[in-house]
């Protein structure tokens, strides 16, 4: 496993690489104090698995960040970490396309679940912001996870009927990285299981071309 930790203060990376340790003694950690350098460190590393990301950074802010990492790089998860709780900073990060927020005052074991929920697909979003309750801000956020491009091609051979073994072939993966999508999919759509999924997927306009590698999504 590998993790990218973007933040400008070299005490904060360090500190969060030793939570990080606690996923798994041999996860890797890089390091970037910003931006830019967490940029090109996630060019060289094409097998990040999460980007742990400061919203406050001398080079730019995460909303900016977060568009530039969903272009380059739109299939890795970006968890976006601030020192303080603000709901309309949750709200912008959410819609920017971030996979969940933590504050940094967060204690490690809410980290760590933060970081688990995120690598299994999900969007983590700590519901009591405040006293009260959650935000307002927060209220019309959808924060149910959106497919990722290669989980719309793993969706895209469950309704042409292959098996995971079919799939793992056809995409050049390993049948456990299937299967992992395959979960996600499911969470997605709120389905116990396959057949369910593929109905799902084609109320909500979802449609494969049988035999063709494109991938068409029907207006709703």
């Amino acid at each position: 496993m590998k993790i990218l930790v973007i933040d400008d203060h070299a005490l904060v990376r360090e500190g969060l690489s030793q939570v990080l340790k606690g996923l798994d003694p041999l996860v890797q950690v890089l390091q970037a104090g910003n931006c830019a350098q967490g940029f090109a460190l996630a060019d060289q590393h094409q097998d990040l698995d999460l980007v742990l990301l400061d919203y406050h950074l001398p080079d730019m802010t995460g909303l900016v960040a977060l568009d530039v990492f969903g272009k380059q790089h739109p299939e890795l998860p970006v968890l976006v970490l601030s020192g303080s709780v603000n709901g309309q900073m949750m709200h912008h990060v959410l819609k920017a396309g971030a996979a969940g927020f933590v504050t940094k005052s967060s204690l490690s074991d809410e980290l760590l679940q933060a970081v688990k929920s995120v690598l299994r697909g999900d969007v983590y979003l700590k519901q009591s912001t405040t006293p009260s309750g959650p935000s307002e801000h927060l209220r019309d956020v959808d924060v149910r996870p959106q497919l990722t491009r290669r989980q719309e091609l793993v969706l895209q051979q469950l309704l042409d009927g292959r098996s995971n073994k079919e799939i793992s072939q056809s995409l050049s993966v390993s049948e456990e990285t299937v299967k992992t999508h395959v979960a996600a999919i499911l969470r997605h759509f709120d389905v116990q299981n396959r057949t369910q999924a593929v109905v799902a997927a084609a109320r909500s306009g979802y449609a494969s071309l049988s035999g063709d590698s494109s991938w068409v999504s029907l207006p709703h």
